[in-house]
């Protein structure tokens, strides 16, 4: 697993290759404001798209005190379509993120020191969204279908390569559903925890078709910091981790304050019955049979997906090693 020891790789990441030099390569993590005394240690934390359920651990630790109890002022800053988690955390703007398990890899392949340090959903909850009504009931009738999609997600050619998506015209996705409203011949890329109840709030019986059962299971809701952060402030990762996975136990347990914050976060549609769909799901998406504990991550999981990554050709041969993707040590420390 990652090695607190290991040379800094931030340095070298592509996308910071002009920015890097504004502010220094030994302060980019400016971790967080430190505390004078009694002072609370202020912690930003990216997301990775509007706020939604999957975020409702971070959210509940700051609307129950949870954070505040271990002398953290943190403030959560909402993602979008393009949000740029590794310059956020490389450039010191924010101590922490949520992302997807195969961003950290593509994170790692480009130079960036990203490091998971929990991962709150086990089984990934991304799928494709059709109507019940277009004929397709299963990946393998998919052709002669239109699918919104984001360019650049890495389950895109984990279909292809299978041929799900031959004979499928592949268009940009809006983030809405809109489209499939009117034309049963569209499909969307979608998660399993909040646009099937959209769908049908809007009048269309929808079937869900999971990548997972396929095989392309990435963690999700996965918790990331820089390697510069656990070498140099592992007592500030510790009290984070362990006050936000409090915080997923408490939202699994109790979601309707969370939600009521991401809900006056969120203006993309979201509904406050999407939000309690979303988080009934999540006690399913949560648990995993190999893992016991919420959070646990095990190297089989990310040498699964690293191996996957290189076959598809989205990473190179040696650029990664699954073993410094993640690290268990601050999950295990509760």
């Amino acid at each position: 697993m990652f090695d607190r020891n290991r040379a800094n790789l931030a340095c070298s990441f592509g996308l910071l290759l002009l920015a890097l030099p504004l502010v220094g390569c030994s302060n980019r993590n400016s971790t967080s404001s430190q505390p004078d005394g009694d002072q609370p240690t202020r912690v930003r934390v990216q997301l990775n798209w509007y706020p939604e359920v999957e975020h409702g651990g971070v959210y509940q630790a700051a609307i129950d005190g949870t954070y505040e109890a271990q002398n953290l002022d943190v403030e959560i800053n909402p993602g979008g379509s393009e949000t740029p988690i590794a310059p956020e955390l490389l450039l010191g703007r924010s101590q922490f993120a949520i992302t997807n398990a195969d961003d950290v890899v593509l994170f790692r392949s480009q130079g960036a020191d990203i490091v998971a340090v929990l991962a709150a959903v086990q089984q990934h909850p991304r799928c494709l969204l059709v109507r019940e009504d277009s004929g397709v009931e299963t990946f393998e009738d998919l052709s002669g279908m239109t699918l919104q999609c984001q360019p650049g997600r890495t389950f895109l050619p984990f279909l292809r390569q299978r041929g799900y998506l031959e004979g499928v015209r592949e268009v940009p996705y809006f983030n809405s559903i809109a489209a499939m409203i009117n034309d049963p011949k569209v499909a969307v890329q979608a998660y399993a925890i909040a646009e099937p109840l959209l769908a049908r709030q809007q009048g269309i019986e929808v079937r869900t078709l999971m990548v997972s059962d396929l095989g392309w299971n990435p963690y999700s809701s996965v918790l990331v910091t820089t390697g510069d952060l656990i070498r140099e402030n592992p007592d500030l990762v510790q009290t984070f981790v362990s006050a936000t996975r409090a915080g997923w136990e408490n939202y699994l347990a109790s979601p309707q304050k969370a939600n009521e914050q991401i809900l006056s976060e969120n203006k993309h549609g979201m509904t406050a019955e999407v939000l309690q769909y979303g988080a009934e799901q999540m006690r399913e998406l949560t648990t995993s049979p190999d893992e016991t504990e919420l959070g646990q991550m095990t190297l089989s999981r990310w040498q699964t997906l690293v191996d996957q990554m290189k076959e598809l050709d989205v990473i190179k041969k040696d650029a990664v090693q699954a073993e410094e993707c993640f690290t268990t040590e601050f999950v295990q420390n509760k």
